[in-house]
């Protein structure tokens, strides 16, 4: 395969970008809630693809096996701790975008309230001061409800691992691995 040629098929869902986007989150990230729901379905691509990710990985380790450049260990162990490993980072990022964009939203649902009793009496400044709270409570509770699509979404794709990967344990010298497996 050239390297101009774009990667097809399931390899293009399953595959690492071969030129990887950073993507620089800010509070605007937050606020545009297309751009922060489109942000977590990209995050989400792994949990989804977990079985072909597993059946990918394994073909890999067993190709790398059969050119003696396998590591140590049993091959479906090692493509397990490999996929393990890509869901923990995963969801730790998600985790902390989730997080983060909660507290800009409830940060700016603050500053909203402290506006509505600033407006004083004018009943059209507390109009107007109400609507633009009320669209923040909407993207507050938005944001807040990501936090339940994650628990399922994290189900799920445990659910999907641990019936591939029944042997599987984390090792006990990555803590935030451990984490995530004991609260699962």
């Amino acid at each position: 395969m050239s390297p101009k040629q774009p990667q097809l098929g399931s390899l293009a869902i399953q595959a690492p970008s071969l030129t990887p986007k950073t993507v620089h989150v800010s509070p605007s990230t937050c606020h545009d809630i297309s751009v922060f729901k489109d942000l977590m379905n990209q995050y989400r691509k792994l949990d989804d693809t977990i079985n072909m990710r597993l059946n990918r990985t394994t073909a890999q380790f067993r190709d790398r096996e059969r050119s003696g450049l396998s590591g140590k260990g049993d091959l479906e162990e090692q493509a397990c701790a490999h996929v393990w490993r890509e869901l923990v980072a995963n969801w730790t990022r998600r985790k902390d975008l989730v997080e983060y964009c909660v507290g800009v939203v409830d940060q700016s649902l603050d500053e909203k309230h402290q506006s509505l009793q600033a407006a004083g009496d004018d009943p059209s400044a507390q109009r107007k001061a109400k609507g633009i709270l009320y669209a923040e409570e909407v993207k507050r509770n938005q944001i807040h409800n990501e936090l339940m699509v994650e628990t399922i979404v994290r189900k799920r794709a445990f659910d999907a691992f641990r019936a591939r990967c029944r042997y599987f344990e984390p090792p006990a010298s990555d803590p935030e691995a451990r984490k995530w497996w004991d609260a699962a």
